[in-house]
């Protein structure tokens, strides 16, 4: 990865040394977990990902994946041997990171923008007491554009991340996690990943989230079929 691509962090002050969190990027590359599982191991850190399980299919990727203690699961919501939030209680326990992605899937947004957002990460950061990290990176469709499985490994790519600051969803803790609680803290989050984003591209994201369901666009599996 060090060989394809150069990694430009910005902020990286920002991003914890220590203590369990949820890292949250934006979300439009198959190549996303192995993309960023390379920024957190350059900041310091071995991540854990929740991680579609599909990814773990691909060549080389799955098995890095795999090998590392990556957390498959399924569309279905269970996680091969345990549940998601039982994954992520033992993580947290250790003080480790877990890297999930508020979007669910790759972002169906024509210009690779982040669409609406999935509840997963903030249930996980307020049933655990921990906060979340936003972040977001802009290149790595040069490396692997989505849904194609061959990555492009010349020339060399850039790729830029920005750290975002933690987020400790503190005006949700004490109220009951019902889906208008989930809902609205998980846009506050989706928020932080596209203003990052916005800073990296120079430019401004729509005003109105790109929404599948409004597009007739299936939540899994590529959105062109």
């Amino acid at each position: 990865m060090n060989l394809a691509a150069r990694y430009e962090i910005v902020d990286a002050h920002k991003f914890p040394r220590s203590g369990a969190f949820v890292f949250s990027p934006n979300h439009y590359s198959e190549i996303d977990p192995v993309v960023m599982g390379v920024v957190a191991w350059k900041l310091g850190r071995l991540p854990r990902f929740l991680a579609k399980a599909s990814v773990f299919k691909i060549p080389v990727i799955g098995w890095v994946l795999s090998r590392s203690g990556q957390i498959p699961v399924q569309r279905g919501g269970s996680v091969r041997g345990s549940e998601p939030v039982k994954a992520a209680q033992r993580l947290v326990e250790k003080g480790q990171i877990v890297v999930v992605y508020p979007e669910g899937s790759l972002t169906r947004d024509p210009d690779l923008w982040p669409m609406r957002g999935k509840t997963g990460a903030v249930r996980i950061a307020l049933e655990q007491g921990i906060p979340i990290v936003p972040a977001a990176h802009w290149g790595t469709q040069q490396l692997m554009p989505r849904y194609s499985k061959k990555i492009s490994l010349f020339p060399r790519k850039t790729i830029r991340v920005k750290i975002g600051d933690p987020l400790d969803l503190a005006q949700f803790r004490g109220r009951s996690l019902d889906t208008a609680t989930l809902n609205e803290a998980t846009a506050v989050v989706m928020v932080a990943i596209t203003a990052l984003l916005e800073d990296l591209r120079g430019e401004k994201a729509p005003t109105k989230r790109w929404n599948p369901s409004e597009h007739n666009q299936k939540e899994t599996g590529r959105f062109e079929a």
